[in-house]
């Protein structure tokens, strides 16, 4: 069932140049979904590394597994995603049909099964019945170009209102070198290690520990900072791709600088990635940053701010406009961190709503409520304990959410 784009998608899409080194092809399997795209095959020319972090989930999907036992080798030929089945939850039957698509991408690829990386998304607890993809990967493999970056943005989408793909082009030494993303995801979004999922490619030359290095760096601030409904996915898949066409010198090792140059239009791009899906969060009216400051520490700021930005009761609030800052102070309160309640101070926006433990002199009502009707909000609560700081990146929640995912299988 298509559902109306959400209002928070984006007014216009770039357009990602071509990669060296990767080539894509979408086609119609008939997984689930009728008339439109499902699978996606990406094929890399022989070199190519891969990095790659996958879901904490401890009902992780047939594909998940699949990647955490190639992803130790640091190479990659190929690439297989479908949309309409997650194959989680399908015991035997689900490790048999990942076996089966990486023969079956192997053999039209010419390559072997530990270069095949799998994902997978969809409903859980349906066998995937990989016979569907014979004879298509081998025809997609007959037909790979290197563009539109757009096509493989569509095919892995399921319940997503838009496509999501950004990229980022830097110099170094002297050199063009390209980052391409592409991401699907709206709900069951609270990534424990990225979104439900996401495939990056770079021509830079850069050896897999190290780009797995950058990876797991800087998915902290990007993919695992976004939350949508604060449930974790069983196939969460982050994974990258470096063809090494550029003509540079690879980078070898994370005290190289350019390790470092790198990382930063990476972490640009899986930014952007993670912040588009949490635009196109289930019934998303409103993008919402939960700043949290002066709390012990980094992590216990964290903490804070998952709990708020996780909270259904904040996010209806949010949803109804109402500058209810009380639901706010609950969601510091259960976080079970330290929190000293008559310290503690809350902004929406610049402004000043609740201060040392109770609301503040100058608060404003009016202005306060004006402010909620943004589309684009920020919350900030300030502890007063320490140095620690940290940002979560969530959305409202509305009557869309349930009406989308009470008819899921529908």
């Amino acid at each position: 069932m298509a559902h109306p784009v959400s209002p928070l998608a984006p007014k216009s899409y770039p357009e990602l140049p071509a990669i060296d080194g990767v080539r894509f092809a979408t086609a119609e399997a008939g997984i689930k979904y009728k008339n439109r795209t499902d699978v996606l095959l990406m094929a890399f020319d022989a070199g190519t590394t891969a990095a790659g972090v996958v879901t904490k989930s401890k009902c992780s999907s047939a594909a998940v597994d699949w990647c955490k036992a190639n992803l130790p080798g640091g190479l990659a030929r190929g690439l297989v995603v479908n949309s309409g089945n997650a194959n989680a939850f399908t015991g035997a039957k689900g490790a048999q049909s990942v076996a089966l698509t990486a023969e079956l991408a192997a053999k039209a690829l010419g390559c072997s099964t530990a270069e095949i990386f799998l994902a997978s998304t969809g409903v859980i607890g349906e066998p995937l019945d990989a016979n569907k993809f014979e004879g298509v990967l081998d025809t997609m493999a007959t037909r790979l170009g290197d563009g539109p970056w757009m096509d493989p943005a569509k095919a892995i989408m399921t319940t997503d209102t838009f496509p999501k793909l950004y990229g980022a082009i830097l110099e170094i030494d002297g050199v063009e070198v390209k980052i391409n993303g592409i991401a699907k995801g709206s709900g069951m979004i609270a990534p424990d290690m990225a979104t439900m999922l996401s495939f990056v490619v770079t021509d830079m030359p850069i050896a897999a520990p190290v780009l797995q290095a950058l990876l797991s760096r800087h998915v902290a601030t990007s993919f695992n900072a976004v939350t949508v409904d604060s449930d974790t996915s069983t196939s969460d898949t982050l994974l990258a791709f470096a063809t090494g066409k550029a003509a540079v010198e690879p980078i070898e090792s994370l005290d190289d600088p350019r390790a470092e140059t790198f990382g930063e239009a990476l972490r640009d791009v899986l930014f952007d990635l993670a912040i588009q899906v949490v635009r196109d969060g289930e019934g998303a009216t409103k993008q919402v940053s939960v700043h949290v400051e002066g709390a012990v520490d980094d992590a216990s700021a964290f903490r804070i701010a998952k709990s708020i930005a996780d909270s259904p009761l904040v996010k209806t609030a949010i949803a109804g406009e109402d500058a209810n800052w009380g639901r706010v102070v609950m969601a510091v309160g259960k976080a079970g961190e330290p929190a000293d309640r008559d310290k503690l101070s809350i902004r929406f926006g610049d402004l000043l709503v609740a201060k040392n433990g109770e609301r503040a002199p100058i608060y404003d009502e009016a202005a306060t409520s004006a402010y909620m009707k943004g589309e684009d909000l920020e919350l900030t609560v300030s502890l007063a304990l320490g140095e620690g700081r940290a940002t979560v990146y969530t959305c409202d929640l509305t009557h869309g959410y349930i009406t989308i995912n009470g008819d899921y299988r529908s």
